[in-house]
């Protein structure tokens, strides 16, 4: 009787490839902030960066094609008086990017075509209600001109940025301490939320209510990430009471127990988690990392599935992801990364092989090796030539 080891996937062979050098953007200043966000965000028009900035938080804006060395007087948007903790590109307009800082104010920018020429101070509109810094920031998927913001402060505003307005407001009643990530689900309905008070919340955000709530998806005390999956599924990565790093994925309508919870490693980064809703992959790269796991999420026990991981030499102080409508599908491209480096962005490109590609590799490796041994046995004959005179 035959039995099925190896699970059946299209995506099991996906592979990194990092970028050539002259594909990076190098000498670029990330920025030193301890705090939990990517520090990069990109669209098919452009790449940002948070980069260092004296007297003041700046970002800086690359045309996408613009690689190579960066000028060191390159023009920054600078209009914050602090630094800058998120930024996030609209999924709508490809020039338009928003900002949070901790000098507690949300700025909307508009970008040229073709980057700046000069410095931008002026924002399209200067979003004020919170308190205390703003850490998070997350465009609406599906309604344009909705931007929500979480700041130190514990609460959640959701932004009619046409008006300035905010048109919904989550207080401390609901996060009675520092939020950690905020998620939209797919079409907008819902948002999910984690808490330093160790619990995950989904909310309806018409009414301002809670729906459901887990306490302590992981045992451990550092930061939880949340994010929605398909299916009406979320999730979680966080540590274990042994501090070592997990990943767990659970129903929304039944958060009692995960339907898969999976240890990791021991490392202190926090892991952020990317999903492609077009392939099931969740992508989970750490801050601190120099690899990028990725899983396959089905429909069927046992529901997350490692597939691979990539590895690199030097660790990731960042990372930015590349919407699908900015991959080069013609090259069986699935998803590109941009890993911040501390003076360098580089793309990594998550490629699946062509069907027919697999067993050519397998047959040019065959040759490469009968080559190597060719040449061995040259190598043999000459040093005994050698040895006879």
């Amino acid at each position: 009787m035959s039995r099925q080891v190896v699970r059946s996937s299209k995506f099991r062979h996906v592979f990194g490839q990092p970028a050539k050098a002259d594909q990076c953007y190098e000498d670029v200043r990330v920025s030193q902030t301890t705090w939990d966000s990517g520090f990069c965000a990109v669209n098919p028009k452009f790449v940002a960066l948070i980069c260092e900035a004296s007297g003041g938080g700046a970002f800086l804006v690359l045309p996408l094609g613009k690689t190579g060395r960066v000028d060191k007087n390159a023009p920054t948007v600078c209009g914050h008086t602090a630094p800058v903790l998120d930024i996030a590109w609209c999924p709508h307009n490809d020039n338009v990017i928003a900002s949070g800082s901790e000098d507690c104010t949300v700025m909307v920018w508009e970008i040229p075509d073709g980057g700046l020429t000069l410095p931008l101070r002026e924002p399209v509109v200067t979003l004020e209600g919170h308190t205390k810094r703003v850490g998070i920031v997350a465009w609406h998927p599906t309604a344009q001109n909705v931007l929500l913001s979480a700041g130190c402060d514990n609460v959640i505003l959701v932004w009619d940025v046409g008006t300035g307005a905010a048109v919904l407001t989550l207080g401390s009643d609901v996060h009675p301490d520092t939020i950690y990530s905020v998620d939209w689900s797919r079409d907008g309905a819902l948002i999910c939320t984690s808490c330093r008070d160790k619990r995950v919340r989904i909310i309806e955000p018409r009414k301002g209510t809670v729906v459901a709530e887990k306490d302590r998806p992981h045992e451990g005390t550092r930061p939880v990430r949340a994010v929605f999956v398909s299916d009406g599924k979320i999730l979680t990565t966080g540590f274990s009471r042994m501090s070592e790093r997990q990943v767990a994925l659970w129903d929304t309508k039944h958060l009692e127990e995960p339907l898969s919870l999976q240890e990791l490693d021991t490392s202190s980064g926090v892991l952020l988690p990317f999903f492609d809703p077009d392939t099931n992959i969740v992508y989970l790269c750490g801050k601190g990392d120099s690899s990028i796991r990725y899983f396959e999420i089905t429909s069927e026990a046992p529901y997350l599935h490692y597939l691979s991981m990539f590895s690199s030499k030097e660790s990731q102080r960042g990372m930015g992801y590349m919407p699908k409508r900015g991959l080069e599908v013609n090259k069986c491209e699935i998803a590109r990364f941009y890993k911040l480096h501390e003076r360098r962005c580089e793309p990594i490109a998550m490629t699946v092989p062509r069907k027919d590609a697999i067993p050519r590799l397998e047959e040019e490796m065959k040759k490469l090796q009968a080559t190597v041994q060719e040449l061995q046995k040259r190598v043999e004959r000459l040093e005994e030539t050698v040895q006879a005179k």
